[in-house]
């Protein structure tokens, strides 16, 4: 891998990985156009670790305030607000786990395709439409329950999917639950860091187990872009998303869609 495919790779997974478009739908553009072979596991993990340091810098008061009332209500019975979105963050996170322990084989095998990616980022993003159309808006994250918390993690499971956006997938159901745009965008980054943490730590163990040979210079530029542009995406997200709406994202997803769908044919 060149520093530039390493640049361009970073910046894509940093922008990508938090806003409501797919990151899989754009990483693999440079594969199908330009031909560049994949990244590999070291560079993955890189990625994974530059993203879960941008959400958890950018969310550090939260993160402290909810890892020290889960840890709280764990040893010392404590009950607050925090606490529980702490346990409901917890909840979240396993269909996503319990999901790609059974099936991630299968996705990669059968849904990992062009075509796939294309139909579902056009799916997803009406779908996203749709549902923002119809949203009532009246609650925030703390209001979230277990059966809330769950259904938005069943969201955040199938979008194990190539193509459904992690974020689009997960906010979309906050949404369809009575969230707010901007409640239904924090829950998803805070869900973000358990799964992008066990997500690291897996390709982590299996780039040790691997013996693969590392290239530093690519992963310190795949680390620090992906930091820099995925801890801009977050801040710029969440000044204009209760303004803007995700009208802007999904005529994005359609063009992005199409155009996928446009290139393959002309193959």
């Amino acid at each position: 891998m060149s520093h530039f495919e390493a640049f361009v790779l970073a910046l894509i997974q940093g922008l990508t990985e938090f806003l409501p478009i797919s990151s899989s739908a754009h990483l693999i553009l440079p594969s199908e156009v330009f031909g560049w072979d994949d990244q590999g596991l070291a560079f993955d993990v890189a990625v994974h670790v530059g993203t879960l340091a941008a959400v958890m810098l950018y969310f550090r008061k939260e993160v402290v305030a909810l890892l020290g009332a889960w840890i709280g209500s764990i040893f010392q019975g404590r009950r607050c607000a925090e606490a529980k979105l702490a346990w409901m963050i917890v909840l979240a996170t396993i269909p996503a786990c319990v999901f790609g322990l059974f099936m991630k084989d299968i996705i990669e095998i059968y849904l990992r395709s062009a075509w796939v990616i294309a139909a579902t980022t056009i799916f997803f993003g009406l779908l996203l439409w749709w549902v923002d159309v119809r949203a009532t808006q009246q609650d925030n994250e703390y209001q979230a329950d277990w059966k809330r918390s769950l259904f938005i993690g069943l969201a955040q499971a199938a979008a194990m999917i190539p193509g459904t956006s992690r974020s689009g997938a997960t906010m979309t159901a906050a949404l369809h639950l009575g969230f707010t745009r901007e409640a239904a965008a924090r829950f998803s980054f805070l869900m973000s860091i358990p799964i992008i943490l066990l997500a690291g730590g897996y390709l982590g163990t299996k780039l040790v187990t691997s013996g693969q040979a590392i290239e530093f210079g690519a992963l310190g530029i795949g680390l620090a872009v992906s930091f820099v542009s995925a801890y801009a995406c977050i801040h710029v997200f969440l000044k204009l998303v209760t303004r803007l709406g995700m009208l802007p994202f999904v005529i994005y997803r359609l063009l992005l869609g199409a155009g996928l769908i446009a290139f393959l044919l002309s193959q």
